[in-house]
């Protein structure tokens, strides 16, 4: 007798044993508790397994068997929207999914907008996007799952394929009462006896503290946080000075206080903003159809944070 399902039920099926509890997946999916509860019902009815241990005070937990069902049914589920994109290859129409992350750093500010123009353009595109830190960029496009990612060309390894948008010089973050809020423009040396809060994320901070290594000079780090929004918000407290590549439109920290950003002079490495992708001979419509998207995006001047905002 044939295993009767839908793709509904596995993707309900892989919300919860992502999430851990059928209330998270609701939320996630915006569907009923009930009817996904249903969904694992029938699933182990017709496979003849159970999938999950019901802890009553933590939820669900997969078993060994549901832990290899889940590994095979997120397979199933990417090749079954790979349908979607054949169709598209088929008929020229860009449709289908797109799985694109974006460096944490700077996700906030550039992919909200730039996602929001694509799927306007291409509504029959189901757009994933994910924030991340370069090393997991570079480690979800070699398993596929990604298809593109925005970030910078901070160790690009061989097997990744980096196409440049746009240069980025590095700015000195500073909260406004710092002495050295004036300047126009710092060198490392000038930096020399001042706290620093370092953005320490995989390869971006060891490409800041590259700037002070060139130099012979040893950094004060004061503090370390790979989070972007808790560094500014460091920095507007006067825990240190800090260094980035992206000039937010609104200079304010998360909790209100203003933040001055000043270019950092010298001979210091600038970032590339681009699109990297593992080397494929043959782009889908819609792959093709973002990366046109982000090139006119940049060129136009359309991303906010890459560009020099007026002096002040």
């Amino acid at each position: 007798m044939p295993f009767r399902y839908t793709l509904r039920q596995l993707e309900y099926f892989v919300a919860v044993g992502r999430a851990g509890s059928i209330a998270a997946a609701s939320n996630k999916l915006n569907v009923s508790s009930p009817s996904i509860s249903a969904a694992i019902t029938q699933l182990e009815v017709e496979f003849g397994i159970n999938l999950f241990v019901r802890e009553h005070a933590r939820g669900l937990a997969l078993t060994n068997a549901g832990h290899k069902f889940l590994e095979r049914t997120e397979f199933v589920l990417r090749e079954a929207e790979l349908l979607t994109t054949l169709a598209g290859e088929i008929t020229g129409k860009v449709q289908g999914v797109l799985s694109v992350g974006c460096l944490v750093t700077f996700a906030q500010i550039v992919l909200p907008g730039l996602r929001r123009e694509f799927i306007d353009t291409y509504p029959n595109v189901r757009f994933e996007q994910r924030e991340l830190n370069q090393a997991e960029i570079f480690s979800q496009l070699r398993r596929a799952e990604l298809d593109i990612a925005l970030t910078y060309d901070l160790d690009i390894p061989a097997d990744l394929e980096f196409q440049p948008l746009h240069v980025l010089p590095p700015y000195v973050v500073l909260g406004e009462g710092h002495p050295l809020a004036e300047r126009s423009e710092l060198t490392i040396a000038e930096l020399r006896d001042s706290p620093m809060v370092l953005l320490d994320l995989p390869f971006s901070g060891e490409y800041f503290l590259s700037f002070f290594r060139d130099e012979n000079i040893k950094p004060i780090i004061e503090e370390r946080t790979a989070d972007m929004s808790v560094m500014r918000s460091m920095v507007a407290n006067g825990f240190g000075f800090s260094i980035a590549n992206i000039r937010p439109l609104n200079t304010l920290s998360p909790d209100g206080k203003k933040l001055i950003f000043v270019p950092l002079a010298g001979d210091v490495r600038p970032m590339r903003l681009g699109l990297l992708q593992a080397r494929a001979e043959n782009e889908t419509n819609t792959l093709k159809a973002f990366v046109e998207h982000c090139t006119q995006a940049v060129q136009s001047g359309a991303l906010p944070g890459l560009y020099a905002m007026d002096a002040e």
